[in-house]
Order: structure tokens, then C-alpha cells, then sequence
């Protein structure tokens, strides 16, 4: 008779399918025929949803010392999985907590919409605690599915319907690219397990071609998913078409959570191969960053600015795993604490841009915002000054770790790509903050801050401007995270 696997690793997988399921029955016998009732049972499991999250958060604590393999050895938790989980969980407690007026205000308030990210964020804890490829493919999918279903919730509104079909399309090409990937290699190496596939690559030896070719569709598949470059045509049309509080989750957790995936399968399995696929990760790298830099410069529409801004900053994180070392794993780690909080207040403040009730998504509609709503338009000066790099805001620390692990790695080069990037890049955020200061209102915006909003704005702007005064939890817990993955 087969032993019954160790459930304490999973307990928080476990507690959220059951919180999913609980929540659907609940949402479904509550719902009615009216408006009003509608909107008084999203707002009962939006409150459940951030409660039982933040109870997913707690119970990490148990599983959060050592190292603990379970389920056949499929799955795996340590410190680096703990820290990659805390940040999907506070990024989807601030997704749906930033949601909640926009989505009472146009119609949207369905239950399902807190339901769908918990089964997003399920996903996301799977694909961060996967040790094998078939793990890694089940959490991703899982992930993924949700998240079209999200992309497309707006039914009625075609931009919505184009970005979930564009998403599920190209989606489905990137799950195709992964699935070769991982046959290729279970097909050279005989496993699919990270643990054996580690072993069998330490020591050094020839790596046959076709498992190269393996792990290079793994990495395409990967890309996909963090949006670089050569993989990220779906972001703009994405990120513009669904709504907004929906693309600022797109813009924070499943980034996190990909890029959790993508360094335990580099780092983990194939981190003797570091030779065979750094030079890729340095082109992605580099192509990710001069798009970022280059593309965001002549858009006009807010969201799509932020779709190439996340492109680039998607390459200056690839720079600290193009690094290939402990260092640059947590260089990674703390670019992607930093980027979470980043995004997520400026999404906020994209969110409180209102004219006569109906939203509005375009740089120039910024004109004036600071004369208008100076406190909101000081809080979006600290994000872009955060996002183009400039100290001592929390946005230059991210960069400067991630550009030091490439320099200890030999790699001066893609530093200094980096910070031409860098500096690139800043010229749109600076303009952004001209057109709020220096240019003359039009028509004013409504009164920009619900409570929700004003919290999550104020929360992300506390942390990115006093980020250099207390940074040591980032920093130690991200040292920490990184040091697990190698040990392990």
C-alpha cells in the first residue's frame, strides 16, 4: 500500500483550494436577481478573499524553516518558495482591494472576480513550490487559465474580449513551447524531476544537443509568461484592453510568480548548465531593456506605457539571473519586492483617473494634476522617479543590486546596457511628471481617492520612499531566499 505523502508542506495550496471551493457554493447561493445584491455578495467574498489570504500568508510560517520535499517529490518548499508566495499573496490582497471600486462603478462586481485570483494565485504557489516539469506545467496551467478568464471578465466591452482571446491565443503557443521543451528533455535525460535532473548534470560531462534544445523551448516558454522579448506582443494589447485593477494584477503577481519558476528551473536543475543558456538570457536581457527603453517613448495611452515599462523591467531583473549566481538570485528577489510595491501604486493612482465618472487612460489627461490634486499627483512622482532608478527612492536599490551581481559576474557589459537603459527609460517617466506639473488643465479630474485606494497608494509610497531607511527585511529575507535555492 502507498505511504499517504506529508500534506504540511501544501497546507496553503491546500487551504485556498477549499477556500475556492467554499467561496463558489457560498457566491453561488447568494447571488440574486438584483443589481444590489449582486454587488453585496462581490463585496462578502472580497472581504473572505483578503481574509483567507492573509491566513495563507500566516500558514507559510510553519513551512518556512528547512527544506521539505513531498507529493513523490513534486513538489518542494523553502525559503526561497516562502518569499517568492509572500509576494504573490500581498500583491493579490492589494489586486483585489484596489478593485473593488472600479469594478461596483462599471458593472463588474461579480463574485467570481476574488474567486478567479485566488485560483490564479493557487496556481502561481504550485508553479513557485514545482520540482518537477509535469508540477511546472500543472501550476502553470492553472495560473493561466484563470488569468484568461480574468483578461475577458468585462463581456461587454470588445477591447476585453480582444485581450483574452489575444492572451489565450498566444498562451496556448507559449504552453506548446514548454510542453516540447520538457519532452525533449525527459526524452535525453530520462526524468523529469529537478532533484535527479540537478545530479545527473553536476560534475561537468558533454550535454547532448538535444537536451540543449530542450531547454531552450523551456526558456522560450518561460519568457512568455514574464513577457520579454522576443515573447512579449501580448502585453500592450493586453494590459490596454482589460481592466484596469485586472491589469495591475497582471502586472505584479504572475510576473513574480514566473520569474520564482524561471530561476528555480535555471538555477536548480540546469544551474551546472549555466554556460549552456546564460548567453540567451543575456540577449533576452538585453532586447527586454532597449524595447522598455525605446518603445514606451512615443505612447500616449497610460496602461500601454506601463506594459512596455513592466517589458523593461523585466530585462533589468533577467539581469541579476543572467549572473548565474547566489547573488544575482538575490538581486532578482529584491528588484521583484521592489517592482510589486512600484506597480501596484502607480496602477492605483491609474485607477483614481476619473472624468465625469468614466475612466481615463491617456498621458495627457495627466495636464495640470498637479495644480488639480497635488497629493495625488506627488504620490505618482514617487513612483516614476522610483521606476527610472533615481535615489534614494526603493526603484534605485533594485537596479543597483541586480547591475553588482552582473559586474561580480564578468558580465560589465550588460551593466552598462543596463544603466543606458536605465537612463533611457527615464525620459518617459520624467515626461509624465512634466505634462502633471508644467502643462495646463483641461477639464479636472472627479475626486480621485476612494478609501481602498487612497490605503494602497499611501502603504506603496511609504515603502518606496522610506525603503533606504529600513531595507533590511527586503534585503535579508531575499539573501535568505536565495541561499535556500542554491542549498537546496
Amino acid at each position: 500500500m502507498a505511504e499517504f505523502p506529508n500534506i504540511v508542506p501544501a497546507l496553503p495550496e491546500i487551504f485556498l483550494a477549499c477556500v475556492i471551493m467554499a467561496l463558489l457554493m457560498f457566491g453561488v447561493f447568494q447571488k440574486g436577481g438584483t443589481a444590489d445584491n449582486d454587488v453585496g455578495t462581490y463585496r462578502i467574498v472580497s472581504l473572505l478573499a483578503i481574509v483567507s489570504l492573509g491566513l495563507t500568508a500566516m500558514l507559510l510560517i510553519p513551512v518556512a524553516g528547512g527544506r521539505m520535499v513531498t507529493f513523490a517529490g513534486m513538489f518542494v518548499v523553502d525559503g526561497f518558495a516562502v518569499f517568492c508566495k509572500l509576494l504573490v499573496l500581498i500583491a493579490a490582497i492589494f489586486g483585489i482591494v484596489s478593485a473593488r471600486e472600479f469594478m461596483e462603478r462599471h458593472g463588474t462586481a461579480r463574485f467570481e472576480f476574488p474567486i478567479l485570483i485566488i485560483f490564479a494565485v493557487l496556481g502561481m504557489m504550485m508553479m513557485i513550490s514545482a520540482n518537477d516539469l509535469i508540477g511546472l506545467y500543472v501550476g502553470l496551467e492553472m495560473q493561466s487559465l484563470s488569468l484568461y478568464v480574468l483578461a475577458a471578465l468585462k463581456r461587454d466591452d470588445s477591447r476585453a474580449s480582444e485581450a483574452g482571446l489575444k492572451y489565450f491565443v498566444l498562451g496556448a503557443v507559449a504552453s506548446g513551447f514548454l510542453l516540447y521543451g520538457s519532452s525533449l528533455v525527459y526524452g535525453f535525460a530520462g526524468t523529469t524531476s529537478f532533484d535527479t535532473l540537478a545530479k545527473i548534470f553536476t560534475g561537468g560531462g558533454d550535454v547532448s544537443t538535444g537536451l540543449v534544445i530542450g531547454i531552450v523551448f523551456i526558456m522560450a516558454g518561460l519568457s512568455f509568461k514574464i513577457s520579454a522579448v522576443p515573447f512579449h506582443m501580448w502585453t500592450p494589447d493586453v494590459y490596454e484592453g482589460a481592466p484596469t485593477p485586472i491589469t495591475a494584477f497582471f502586472a505584479a503577481a504572475p510576473k513574480v510568480a514566473a520569474f520564482g519558476l524561471f530561476l528555480r528551473v535555471m538555477m536548480g536543475p540546469f544551474g551546472e548548465l549555466v554556460q549552456q543558456w546564460q548567453q540567451i538570457v543575456v540577449l533576452i536581457s538585453i532586447l527586454s531593456m532597449s524595447l522598455g527603453a525605446l518603445a514606451a517613448i512615443n505612447q500616449k495611452n497610460i496602461k500601454r506605457l506601463m506594459a512596455y515599462s513592466s517589458i523593461g523591467h523585466v530585462g533589468f531583473a533577467l539581469v541579476g539571473l543572467a549572473a548565474g549566481t547566489e547573488a544575482g538570485t538575490r538581486g532578482v528577489l529584491i528588484y521583484l519586492a521592489i517592482y510589486v510595491s512600484m506597480t501596484v501604486g502607480t496602477f492605483a493612482c491609474i485607477l483614481c483617473m476619473r472624468r465625469n465618472g468614466r475612466m481615463v487612460e491617456g498621458t495627457s489627461d495627466l495636464a495640470g494634476l498637479g495644480k488639480t490634486h497635488p497629493l495625488l499627483a506627488a504620490t505618482l512622482v514617487v513612483f516614476m522617479f522610483s521606476m527610472a532608478g533615481i535615489p534614494p527612492l526603493a526603484g534605485f536599490f533594485g537596479k543597483l543590486y541586480v547591475f553588482l551581481a552582473a559586474v561580480e559576474a564578468g558580465l560589465v557589459k550588460l551593466a552598462v546596457i543596463g544603466v543606458v537603459a536605465s537612463v533611457v527609460s527615464a525620459f518617459y517617466y520624467l515626461r509624465i511628471i512634466k505634462v502633471m506639473y508644467f502643462d495646463d488643465p483641461t477639464d479636472a479630474l472627479d475626486k480621485p481617492l476612494g478609501r481602498e485606494l487612497s490605503i494602497v497608494i499611501a502603504i506603496n509610497a511609504v515603502v518606496i520612499t522610506l525603503f533606504f531607511v529600513y531595507p533590511s527585511p527586503v534585503l535579508n529575507g531575499a539573501a535568505a531566499a536565495a541561499a535556500a535555492l542554491f542549498a537546496g
